[in-house]
């Protein structure tokens, strides 16, 4: 992992003793506890960087006080990345996984550190000419496509999902979420979540799917920046549909002529001189699979509305005051973009 790394909130502090005496039982180490540092943004799992003499590992464990194990499941994102390795070499090093609750208060595992840079919000974070940031955009997609090809039986992830009908569970079960998460400052997005309902296609196939592939997700290799060394974040990982794992990543690809409004909550560098539109890459990934969707439409609409569901998620909470982070004080406003944005597509569409 790349930069981002600070001292430990007081709030998000854990016993390193207690850490370092557990690891120590599974791999060898060298002398001395690890400096431990934290690294910042994401709104779900918490990630901290243990750097000992010449070794540095990465740790995941919940939100302190969380209750909902299948929301944090921490053996799950473990497995997943543990079966994904030996047949997809751009996940993580797993280590080792606690299911002890006693040795920092929640489950956690730690992974090897995958050395590189980050993209970050507004810079790619390495020096490329336009020629080369566009081909490290094809990179990308060449990655999610070969993610997109393995054989979720061969790695032994079979029973990851829940078979056939993954877009219409993720249309119904997206829309409940949506409603039981609505503030009196957002649109109710019935219109979208009706249009949704009424033209969703049957699954293209089912694969691995990242679900949360996004530019400040990867690892550029620290010699060769154009070459991805690692893909990150694996905590909504499952078996289902490719197209609606494209369209998930595409609701942030923000393009150098999107309006102001849009741009303004970019959360990462899309936009760079170089980088493909969000159309060019659905025809190189549909032409790299294969796949001619009917109505890429729905793809979009539905990634722009799960988009503007896990902002309003992490608003509600800050709404009544769950979190006191305010970071998430205007969340709602990306929400009301976020609707009349799938409206116009939807418009367009008819």
């Amino acid at each position: 992992m790349g930069d981002g790394a600070r001292a430990v909130r007081d709030e998000d502090a854990f016993d390193v003793t207690a850490v370092d005496t557990w690891l120590r039982q599974h791999i060898e180490l060298p002398a001395g506890e690890p400096t431990v540092k934290q690294f910042s943004g994401g709104a779900s799992n918490l990630t901290y960087l243990l750097q000992y003499a010449g070794h540095d590992l990465i740790l995941r464990r919940p939100p302190a006080g969380t209750k909902a194990k299948s929301a944090h499941d921490m053996g799950r994102e473990y497995r997943i990345q543990a079966a994904l390795k030996p047949v997809f070499p751009y996940v993580p090093t797993m280590v080792a996984h606690c299911t002890d609750d006693a040795v920092i208060g929640s489950e956690f595992y730690v992974m090897e550190r995958v050395a590189g840079t980050i993209p970050r919000r507004s810079a790619l974070g390495v020096d490329l000419t336009p020629e080369q940031t566009g081909q490290l955009c094809r990179t990308l997609i060449d990655r999610l496509v070969d993610l997109h090809q393995v054989d979720p039986a061969a790695a032994g992830l079979a029973d990851l999902g829940r078979g056939e009908g993954y877009v219409g569970r993720q249309v119904s079960g997206w829309s409940d979420r949506y409603r039981k998460a609505k503030t009196w400052n957002v649109p109710s997005y019935e219109k979208v979540m009706a249009w949704l309902a009424a033209n969703q296609p049957a699954d293209v196939r089912t694969c691995v799917i990242h679900n949360d592939f996004r530019l400040d997700n990867v690892v550029l290799a620290p010699d060769d920046p154009q070459r991805v060394a690692g893909i990150l974040d694996w905590e909504l990982a499952t078996l289902g549909d490719p197209l609606m794992d494209l369209g998930g990543a595409l609701a942030y690809w923000v393009q150098a002529d999107d309006d102001w409004a849009f741009r303004r909550f970019r959360l990462q560098p899309s936009d760079a001189p170089g980088m493909l539109t969000r159309d060019e890459v659905v025809a190189y990934y549909t032409e790299r699979c294969g796949l001619k969707p009917e109505n890429w439409a729905f793809y979009e609409v539905f990634g722009l509305f799960r988009l503007a569901v896990i902002a309003q998620q992490i608003y509600y909470r800050y709404h009544h005051k769950q979190t006191r982070n305010p970071r998430f004080k205007n969340f709602w406003l990306p929400v009301n973009l976020l609707e009349r944005r799938c409206r116009r597509i939807i418009r367009q569409a008819s």
